[in-house]
């Protein structure tokens, strides 16, 4: 039998369900597989901003349809934030 605590959790679990298929939704990733992933850091973007090193299986699958591995993407949200990038 379930409780309060049960329900609630069950409920919490459809409301982040929801929300992330809504972000994927409006980042145009929905659908998207770690296939659609670039296979190196870059190399599907005309930017240059890429390190061109493999990007990470599990970046790739976490994330998909990503363009850059961790690194040069926080470098690339720092400096689009307008924070000192070492």
């Amino acid at each position: 039998m379930s409780d309060d605590i049960d329900r609630a959790q069950a409920r919490e679990a459809e409301l982040l369900a929801d929300a992330l298929r809504d972000h994927h939704r409006r980042a145009g990733l929905a659908g998207k597989t770690a296939a659609d992933s670039a296979e190196f850091c870059g190399e599907s973007s005309d930017s240059g901003l890429g390190c061109g090193e493999p990007i990470q299986q599990a970046r790739r699958e976490a994330s998909p349809g990503c363009q850059f591995c961790v690194a040069c993407q926080t470098r690339i949200e720092k400096t689009n934030k307008g924070e000192k990038v070492r």
